[in-house]
Order: structure tokens, then sequence, then C-alpha cells
């Protein structure tokens, strides 16, 4: 059940039977010579609507701009500092809590997403706390990295092996692939790609990683592929949602 197809008496009727919602959360960053921009998005919010079909959860809209500062001197990538996306999520949660929503399962596709997302929950609890929003005490966040799945990460070893990487990996573009089979691209990949380098600021970035890929070869992804990561992740997912709607 998608948020923003739905009417608002729909949610109130949702509500009535559960308080739980997944939020998907990406990011639009480059994603080396071949990765689409969003694909940190698209594989969160694909893999989001299929945990919900299957847990008949409510999906809320994805957060498609994420904290990607360190990718912004490559073209086409945009970013919302930490501070600001603590904002935004604060904010996002503050309006569905008020609604009656308790259980925020965000899903997320992006590594740089992971610590901003942990302090918007804790700023967003002291917040509703200060707000005295009933059942605010309630409220609980939890994130799930759907590449960090154990199934996902083991399919992953097994289809690429090292040459999977840490970014523009072939598992996310793959799903990407199987998402959006018309935007394949194609272009020139090196042999040789960076890895094992400290990450500082965007122009350090792009010094160390000059095609934006992290020791990845995207080229090894196909459509083929990106189902079996979206099924695993789907079902794994949709157990995980289910048991923190239920934990007290």
């Amino acid at each position: 059940m998608l948020l923003h197809l739905s009417t608002w008496t729909e949610v109130e009727i949702y509500l009535q039977q559960s308080q739980g919602i997944i939020l998907p959360i990406g990011s639009t960053e480059q994603h080396g010579p071949t990765g689409l921009i969003g694909t940190d998005a698209i594989c969160a919010e694909a893999i989001s609507r299929g945990v919900g079909e299957e847990t008949q959860a409510m999906v809320a809209p994805t957060i498609n701009v994420g904290m990607a500062l360190h990718h912004t001197a490559f073209p086409g990538t945009i970013s919302l500092r930490p501070s600001t996306l603590i904002l935004v999520v604060k904010d996002y949660l503050t309006c569905l809590v008020k609604a009656g929503f308790t259980k925020f399962y965000f899903i997320n596709g992006h590594g740089g997403n992971i610590a901003t997302l942990k302090a918007a929950f804790s700023e967003t609890y002291a917040h509703l706390e200060d707000l005295q929003i009933p059942n605010s005490a309630k409220v609980q966040c939890q994130v799930a990295n759907w590449f960090m799945c154990g199934s996902v990460y083991k399919l992953a070893k097994e289809l690429y092996g090292n040459q999977e990487g840490s970014h523009a990996t072939p598992s996310e573009v793959a799903v990407t692939q199987y998402v959006y089979p018309e935007a394949i691209k194609q272009g020139y990949l090196s042999p040789e790609v960076a890895s094992g380098h400290r990450i500082y600021g965007a122009v350090n970035f792009r010094e160390s990683y000059p095609d934006g890929r992290m020791g990845s070869n995207p080229a090894l992804a196909t459509p083929e592929h990106g189902k079996q990561f979206y099924d695993l992740s789907v079902e794994e997912l949709s157990k995980g949602y289910l048991d923190f709607v239920k934990a007290e």
C-alpha cells in the first residue's frame, strides 16, 4: 500500500490495523561510468515496494536525496548536509507520528546515510518528547540496509568475488538493470580500479577514485542477477519488518 497513492481515509483505516510504515531512503549520486545516478534510491524504492506487498505494509514516498557530499565532485550528484537530512527525517516522522504511526522501518540503499539516520532518530525521539505528542514514547525507528542482508552479501560474493567492491557495485547495478532494463548503460571501465583509500572531502574522493568506482566491476551485472538480489532482499527484509513491528 503506497502512501502517495492512498487517500487519507484509507490511511486512517490502515492505522486501525497497524502503526508500522516502511520508508525507502537512498541517494542521488554518481555510480561510476555505467551506474545510474539514482541507483541507491531506485534499489531502496523497488525493494521497499516488494516488502510492502509481501507484508501488507504502508510504504512512504522515497527520500531520493541523502548524504553524499563526498560524491559532489562528480556532475549530477545532489546531496543534503547531515544537519539538513536530520531535519528532513525529523519533520517526516513528526507528521507521521501525529497521524498515529509509531514503527518506522527505513529500507536504506546508501551507506553514507547510516550515521546521519541514527543521529536523526535520536533527535526525533527527543523532539517528540519535548512536544509531548501522544504515543511519542512508543515511537521506534530502525535502519535496514538491503545491501547488507546476509543472503545478498553471500550471493554477491558467489557471483563477483572481490570484484563486488564497495561502491558502484555489480549487485546494486544489477538491481537497477532488473528494475529499469530500458536504462542499462554501456561505457568504458578500466580493468584497473582504485580501492582501499580513505574517504575525506569531495575533491579528495575524485582524486582517489577517478571514475567513481571503489574496487568494483559493474560490467559483471545482469538483470537476471538483479532479480535474484531483489527476491533475496525482499524475503529477508519482510521478515525483518514483521519482527520489528511485532516487538515491544
